[in-house]
């Protein structure tokens, strides 16, 4: 029997292949139509996105990428800590939708910043455990052997906030694994062993295997992007109403703001000066001031996924406040080293 209004079915396109598996975000040609039950992200050169929903005719203006993005959900397996492979979290997850009480969704910040050409699955998940180790290793989040339920809980919710703030997904489901007979760790060791032989000889890796000046401008796009929305969410933490607390954070405010104009008027790489051109040695450690910047930059969403879940009371919010400090002075002094023309001594 022939049923009337009803959709019929379309297979993703060529191009499209992998969407959805291999690939989280793909690029979308302009005048496509959006596939059912994913969504396109736009943005423009300074940053700034729309999403097209299902259906909708990608009219992408001059200047703008267009990704076609599925939301999931995705499954993954996570190593929580480096130094304990056999020990694994099974985690499903999704891209967050459409929020209209938020100027520019978090996963559409990290396509105009980071994304690149497409945004792969293994590549996306090996950002997630960067993160989480990081967070485990700088005591920052807990997850001790024979975890409570209430310890697991707590985990838990500092897990979901790093992962919304840093990447703008939704955690579905967490559980703890156990990778041991699933992993050869005798291998595992032994091709780390071999790893760190290889590379001992060598004294410090030639400048052709790091391209300087695309890591750079890799580096400053995400500083020019993100610093502003890292601002506005420090601006909104919620702190005890203490006056010196107010006084450290309006001046922690300001010194964030100044690195932010900083990033904006920050020197081509490969001038010292008008007309004269920088050393390549200069170059390269120009560039690696930009990455240590980025690190911080990191640091710094992570530590507003714990501003958002914490209890605002004086002793923690001091020292999350000490912690800004810290990142906030790193960023200072690598944006300077930046600026400079030559290394201090």
């Amino acid at each position: 029997m022939l049923k009337l209004f009803t959709r019929p079915f379309r297979q993703p396109p060529p191009d499209l292949a992998g969407l959805g598996a291999a690939y989280i975000a793909l690029p979308i040609a302009r005048g496509r139509t959006v596939p059912s039950g994913r969504f396109v992200v736009l943005a423009n050169g300074e940053g700034h996105t729309r999403r097209l929903s299902e259906d909708a005719r990608v009219n992408a203006f001059e200047g703008e990428t267009a990704w076609c993005v599925h939301p999931g959900p995705y499954a993954c397996e996570l190593t929580p800590f480096a130094a304990a492979p056999e020990i694994g979290l099974k985690v499903a997850f999704a891209i967050d939708g459409a929020d209209p009480r938020e100027a520019q969704q978090r996963f559409d910040l990290f396509l105009a910043s980071e994304a690149g050409q497409q945004v792969a699955l293994d590549a996306f998940v090996a950002q997630m455990e960067a993160a989480l180790q990081r967070e485990l290793a700088q005591g920052n989040l807990e997850l001790p052997p024979c975890t409570s339920f209430e310890e697991w809980n707590l985990f838990r919710a500092g897990f979901n906030q790093l992962l919304y703030t840093r990447f703008g997904v939704m955690v579905d489901d967490c559980v703890p694994v156990d990778f041991g007979a699933a992993r050869d760790l005798a291998a595992l060791l032994g091709a780390r062993l071999a790893v760190q032989q290889v590379a001992r000889p060598v004294q410090a890796p030639p400048q052709e295997a790091f391209d300087a000046a695309c890591e750079d401008r890799k580096a400053l796009r995400r500083l020019f992007l993100e610093l502003p929305r890292v601002l506005c969410g420090l601006r909104l933490a919620v702190l005890p109403p203490d006056c010196a607390t107010f006084r450290r954070h309006q001046d922690l405010l300001r010194r964030l703001d100044l690195v932010s104009l900083s990033v904006g008027t920050m020197p081509a790489l490969a001038l010292a000066a008008p007309n004269e051109a920088m050393a390549a040695s200069e170059q390269l450690r120009r560039a690696r001031h930009s990455l240590r910047a980025v690190a911080a930059l990191d640091e710094a969403w992570a530590l507003l996924a714990r501003m958002k879940h914490a209890v605002a009371e004086l002793p923690q919010a001091i020292a999350l406040l000490d912690e800004t400090d810290r990142i906030v002075a790193n960023l200072e002094c690598d944006c300077a080293a930046r600026r400079a023309t030559r290394e201090e001594q």
